[in-house]
């Protein structure tokens, strides 16, 4: 082949010539499309293609297992029917007859070689959706599953099979969708595939353009800016989008190219991230100036490049509703990147919840610079300790998501914002400096002129005028500990009183505070209040009167 090696491609040449490894579990972005480039033509070919002729020219047997398929020899299949064993043509399609069969070759192979070097056969097995066959067990042993699985183990824990020439692939797009034998095998290397980066999308593109000129006209002369700005969305995604666009006689423009990428890493993601729009500033938060100002402190840094002092990651807390979500999507906006908001990750089947969060962390890392929005952080980030009753998949959250959050590697990448109105059920460890460095607490206004500026400024947004000074007749009505939330449910009762009753503004707002009752009890703001301030980082960001 004449392209240049992936980095993970390498990882696997050198782990096997050193003799490290010579089992591969390789997960990641393994349902993608990848470019082979030889001397005659290139071409957008599978990962098991891609695998066999990348890593695997110089094996003389190819065999390969899936669960639909069943067995095939995908290369020497002279050599391979020679085995004495095999005596009929049809090999089988079972799982566990499948990988009987293949292991006992493996084994007439070892033994081959012992006796006969110089008539050693070079063979490679690939087992394409391995979490088909070997899931992780559930409930209960299953003696059949971890009889296969403790087959596979041995494919490279066995002596006789590893010191031989032989290399064996399990292919699974997630760690976690394998049985705890394979996926916690210290002597199986474990190989991620990342989703495409610029510099692999770039001759992937060249390709493309000959196939589809009309989609990609508008960059004809230099394809480095869409391989910049759709770095993290699949190659196939991309593929599809430009025959849809050369289907209808549409060319790619380089204004659509943000919009895109967000589509396509959405559709890849399959429902488990959104992308908020960051169409709001700091400009459009009401007060909070001390907040404001360390915000937009830390901005300038990472703008700038210097991370010495950029923090990994923001715990907004406060009563509910104080704007802890409107905050993120200013923050994102000032910064100038996409806020990507983790949805419902959590699943009832067994793994399935941690394959979800492997799945989301694969996406981020290949996004670039972007903030990541965690709401409800309290019920989402998993506790420590694992509830009698859900299988310790709480415990695997939090250990999944710690790790993350303090990789050092994605300081000045990927930003956390993580929101909460209970600060304290947040496990003590995800709060730590190297997880989240700020702490930002958010509180309702702490005086009746507060809360009528709070009102103004939103009845302003309807372009409904009220006057800059709160008449005297309102002060007794004005609630106090008013939250934005609570705020903007008046502006919108002000609105409608005049688009269906006509008074006049300050009437319509006299009417709106009559019966206004808080969204939330007293009691409870105030306990919230109290837990926001414990938590503050700099008490530069509580008001006296709370501190």
């Amino acid at each position: 082949m004449n392209s240049t090696p992936s980095r993970w491609t390498q990882e696997i040449v050198d782990l096997y010539e050193s003799g490290a490894a010579s089992q591969f579990i390789v997960c990641g972005n393994i349902h993608d499309r990848y470019l082979i480039s030889t001397q005659e033509k290139s071409r957008l070919s599978s990962l098991t293609d891609y695998i066999k002729e990348a890593l695997l020219t110089k094996f003389d047997v190819i065999l390969r297992y899936d669960l639909g398929n069943g067995c095939r020899v995908d290369k020497g299949g002279e050599i391979f029917a020679q085995w004495p064993a095999y005596k009929e043509k049809a090999l089988p399609t079972t799982p566990r007859e499948s990988i009987h069969v293949l292991t006992h070759y493996l084994r007439f192979c070892a033994n081959l070689a012992r006796l006969k070097p110089d008539k050693t056969i070079r063979v490679a097995i690939l087992i394409e959706n391995a979490n088909l066959i070997v899931p992780p067990s559930p409930g209960s042993a299953n003696y059949e599953l971890s009889a296969i699985a403790s087959q596979l183990r041995d494919w490279s824990t066995d002596p006789a099979i590893t010191e031989t020439h032989c290399a064996t692939f399990l292919l699974s797009e997630n760690l976690n969708d394998l049985h705890p034998l394979l996926a916690n095998n210290p002597q199986s290397a474990r190989i991620i595939i990342p989703l495409p980066q610029a510099e692999a999308l770039r001759p992937a593109l060249d390709h493309l353009a000959m196939l589809y000129p009309l989609a990609l006209a508008p960059f004809s002369a230099d394809l480095a800016q869409p391989a910049a700005a759709l770095a993290g969305a699949s190659l196939h995604s991309i593929e599809t989008l430009l025959q849809q666009r050369q289907h209808h006689k549409q060319a790619l423009q380089p204004a659509d190219l943000i919009t895109i990428k967000k589509e396509l890493v959405e559709k890849d993601a399959n429902g488990l991230i959104e992308f908020l729009k960051p169409d709001r500033t700091l400009d459009d938060l009401y007060g909070i100036e001390s907040i404001k100002t360390w915000l937009r402190q830390d901005i300038a840094l990472w703008k700038q490049g210097d991370l010495a002092a950029l923090p990994m990651g923001y715990l907004f807390c406060g009563p509910v509703g104080t704007g802890k979500t409107f905050l993120v999507e200013c923050l994102a906006g000032e910064a100038g990147v996409p806020v990507v908001k983790m949805k419902n990750f959590r699943d009832k089947w067994v793994g399935s919840t941690e394959s979800n969060l492997e799945k989301i962390f694969r996406l981020l890392e290949a996004l670039g610079r972007c903030i990541v929005f965690v709401d409800e952080a309290d019920q989402a980030l998993g506790r420590r300790n694992a509830d009698s009753g859900d299988s310790g998949v709480n415990g695997r959250i939090y250990g999944m998501m710690a790790e993350q959050m303090s990789n050092s590697r994605n300081r000045g990448k990927i930003l956390w914002a993580l929101a909460t109105s209970r600060p304290d059920l947040v496990e003590v460890d995800l709060k730590r400096p190297g997880r989240i460095d700020v702490k930002i607490p958010l509180f309702p206004t702490t005086t009746p002129q507060e809360s009528y500026a709070l009102v103004r400024a939103l009845c302003k947004r309807r372009q409904v005028q009220l006057p800059e000074s709160m008449p005297a007749p309102l002060e007794a009505n004005m609630p106090n500990l008013l939250t934005p939330g609570a705020a903007e449910a008046l502006a919108v009762k002000v609105y409608r009183m005049l688009r269906t009753a006509h008074p006049e503004p300050l009437a319509a707002l006299e009417y709106a505070l009559q019966d206004y009752q808080a969204p939330v009890a007293p009691e409870i703001i105030a306990e919230q209040i109290k837990l926001a301030v414990a938590e503050a980082t700099d008490l530069s960001f509580v008001p006296a009167i709370f501190r």
